[in-house]
Formats: structure tokens, sequence, C-alpha cells
């Protein structure tokens, strides 16, 4: 059985754990991590899910995904799940967080990797990953209004996009700082 650890609402851990699959108690989280990978082209590696998954089953989705373990940090957990998945090993420097997302019980930590990675050389978890693929912005906005890619905000895929070459949610400097 597969074990996680708990948070608090700031994401700092309780000394707890729970076993996957049990539901948290309310005020406390799970960590996952998502992963985008994306190449010199502009596109991110996409992967679909194995139409036998319980959750989002066949569906489209970032480049990787997945929850922290016991004893996992966010770094450790995005650096696992990538090699899971994707069979892509990743060093903590080629790794950028660039947002976590709170939602009923879940701390989601994404986190942006460029890199040019040849897709036809990946080794795909079989129990999750069906397939993946290179695709740009214009192209997942079309997969979502499809109801074939997890249905993402629109907004969250235009600030991913935006944030694989730019280090904070700004777009223009501060024209009063001297």
């Amino acid at each position: 059985m597969e074990y996680f650890d708990v948070y608090d609402r700031e994401g700092n851990l309780t000394g707890m754990n729970m076993a996957r699959g049990k539901p948290i108690p309310e005020g406390w989280y799970r960590m996952v991590v998502h992963i985008c990978i994306f190449n010199s082209d502009g596109k991110m590696l996409i992967q679909q899910r194995q139409p036998f998954k319980h959750s989002w089953s066949g569906m489209w989705d970032l480049s990787v995904g997945g929850s922290s373990v016991t004893g996992d940090t966010s770094l450790s957990a995005a650096i696992r799940e990538t090699e899971e998945e994707l069979g892509i090993q990743l060093s903590t420097d080629e790794l950028r967080r660039v947002l976590t997302i709170q939602t009923k019980d879940i701390l989601d930590d994404i986190y942006i990797v460029n890199k040019n990675v040849d897709e036809t050389a990946l080794t795909l978890q079989a129990e999750e990953v069906a397939q993946v693929k290179w695709a740009d912005i214009s192209e997942i906005k079309r997969m979502i209004a499809e109801g074939i890619f997890i249905p993402y905000h629109e907004a969250l895929i235009d600030l991913l996009f935006y944030m694989k070459d730019h280090d904070g949610a700004r777009t223009a400097q501060d024209p009063t700082e001297r």
C-alpha cells in the first residue's frame, strides 16, 4: 500500500501520513506535482493517460503528473514522477517551480523544464501513459475545447506557456524603479 505525507494549509508537514485512497480530513492536504516540459520550438510535451486509469481516463494532460509519497519533497516527487512516467532523468537544476495551486485537499506544485527530448526514445510507464506528443498552445486549447484534454482553465495554459520563458508573472519592468 502506498502512503503520502499530510500537510497543513501553508505546506508544512504535519507528521501524519495516510494510505492512498483514504479521504483526507478537512483542513489537511496531500501534495501532487505537475511537470511541463517545453522544447526549443516552444511546444509542450503532453501525455495521454491510459484508458483504464481511475481518473481522467484516456484524456491528454500536461507532460507529467503524480502524487508525492511519504518522504518525498515536492522536488524529489517531480524528479521521481518524470523518471517513472517518461523515463527522463532530471537534475534539480533543470526544474523550476513556478506555481502552487491549492484545492480542497491538494497542494499542486507545477514545474517548468526547458529540454529538447526525442519523444520516440522515451520509456513510457505502461500503467500510466498511453502516448506522448509535442503540442503548441493553440493545439492544447483546441484539445481542451474538444473535451479530449483535461479541462484546465485557458488562463492556466496561457500562464504556463508564458512562464517557460520568464521568471515571474509580470510582463514589464517597474518604470518607477530607481
